[in-house]
């Protein structure tokens, strides 16, 4: 299997919550699902959904595998390893998409003008160095998973805005999120972007430099998407709508707690723990909850997706010949679930 580890969480609803729900599923039909996630903040909504019950409340059995990159969990959705994927828009899931093995049905993390967004670093000792400013990349090495990856677009639109060549910036591929902030905090590589829940914490550390911030460059980004089979999207409709009501419900309360800063501090409390479960377990709790609270991006309330920032996405993996001149944004989105802009 593609995934690292998994984790099997039993959440079957009853009949008597699924009826109080009005869930189309009963606990005599449960269904069984398995979710791609990573171990970021951006994810929290699918573990306060499968904590809470949300899924239950809904008759659905959650497993979830667990990755270290947004390829390798597209690969999993198109080979049938898992039901679900929550992830960034990548050259090869647009790629799957054209072969008519995935859709995206819904939006996620996504850059808002009005919350702190990505944060782009400099390592200490390119800052040291003069790096100070995004428009001083050329020249220098900027860390991404792999070509085609959400960092790879990100640095695109910083060149773009700031007026350099791209190709000016040695990407390193790394593969690994957890292997670029190693990079970074040891200077093998000299700048990066990435969501504040892992960029303020790394400059609070001492180990890397704030040059700017991405909202800067694309105030709209929709950062992450919720993507399944072409087959679940045509063929489960139930299903598939009963699982993003479910994760709906965990964005809200997600949100509520970390972005529009509504909920009160219990409420927020038993978020922190809920998440802290997962993501960043070897984090002091003091520590990731201040992570959480002061390094939240917003979450598309109801799953909405942009799918202008997609057509900006898929315009500029075409131009730099990463996916077909052929594919087009129907072969990629089902746009029959979610409010889309």
């Amino acid at each position: 299997m593609l995934a690292f580890d998994t984790i099997r969480r039993t959440v079957l609803a009853t009949g008597l919550a699924a009826a109080l729900t009005g869930t189309a599923f009963g606990a005599a039909s449960a269904e069984e699902i398995t979710l791609g996630a990573l171990r970021l903040t951006s994810h929290s909504p699918t573990y306060i959904a499968l904590e809470r019950g949300y899924f239950a409340d809904e008759g659905l059995e959650v497993e979830l595998s667990f990755f270290e990159s947004s390829a390798a969990m597209a690969v999993g959705v198109a080979g049938g390893d898992l039901d679900y994927g929550v992830t960034s828009i990548t050259g090869g899931l647009m790629n799957l998409a054209k072969k008519g093995a995935v859709k995206v049905i819904g939006g996620a993390l996504a850059e808002d003008p009005k919350v702190e967004g990505a944060y782009i670093l400099a390592s200490n000792a390119a800052y040291d160095a003069g790096l100070t400013d995004p428009s001083m990349l050329p020249g220098k090495t900027f860390g991404v998973t792999t070509a085609g990856s959400s960092f790879h677009y990100m640095l695109s639109r910083i060149a773009a805005k700031d007026g350099f060549d791209i190709a000016e910036v040695q990407m390193k591929p790394l593969q690994k999120v957890g292997a670029i902030v190693g990079a970074l905090s040891s200077g093998q590589v000299d700048a990066w972007v990435i969501q504040p829940s892992i960029g303020k914490r790394l400059v609070a550390e001492g180990a890397a430099h704030r040059i700017g911030g991405f909202s800067d460059y694309d105030p709209s980004y929709q950062v992450t998407a919720i993507f399944t089979s072409t087959d679940t999207a045509a063929n489960k409709r139930a299903q598939t709508e009963a699982f993003l009501r479910a994760l709906s419900r965990g964005v809200s309360d997600f949100n509520a707690a970390f972005v529009d800063k509504t909920a009160d501090a219990a409420e927020t409390d038993a978020l922190i723990d809920i998440v802290h479960q997962y993501v960043s377990v070897d984090v002091a709790r003091d520590t990731f909850a201040k992570d959480l609270t002061e390094g939240s991006m917003r979450i598309n309330e109801g799953l909405s997706l942009s799918t202008t920032s997609l057509q900006q996405q898929l315009d500029w993996m075409q131009a730099e010949g990463l996916v077909g001149d052929d594919i087009d944004l129907a072969m990629l989105v089902d746009p029959s679930y979610v409010e889309t802009n």
